[in-house]
């Protein structure tokens, strides 16, 4: 039998599966930086890529803003669970 629990309390879980979107989204950028490409080469301008390189970073700096600050809470609230309840400076 493991010495750790079988489930993960909830602020820890809630802070691995951030972190998990964090590894994630890299690829799925990249995968959405080539769409233009695989569904339209020849139909698409020159404008219309920028439209949507542009547009896509935009959306990607508010979606990484958005996923800094759920981690940082989900952390906060991990430290929290895991600090001693004895022990009024280990928060």
């Amino acid at each position: 039998m493991p010495d750790r629990p079988l489930f993960l309390e909830r602020a820890s879980f809630h802070r691995r599966r951030l972190g998990d979107a964090a590894r994630v989204l890299p690829v799925m950028t990249m995968m959405l930086l080539l769409v233009p490409v695989w569904w339209m080469p020849g139909s698409l301008s020159y404008a219309g890529g920028a439209v949507w390189l542009f547009g896509l970073w935009a959306v990607l700096i508010v979606v990484i803003r958005a996923l800094h600050r759920a981690l940082l809470r989900a952390e906060a609230a991990t430290m929290r669970a895991e600090a001693p309840t004895g022990d009024p400076d280990a928060l």
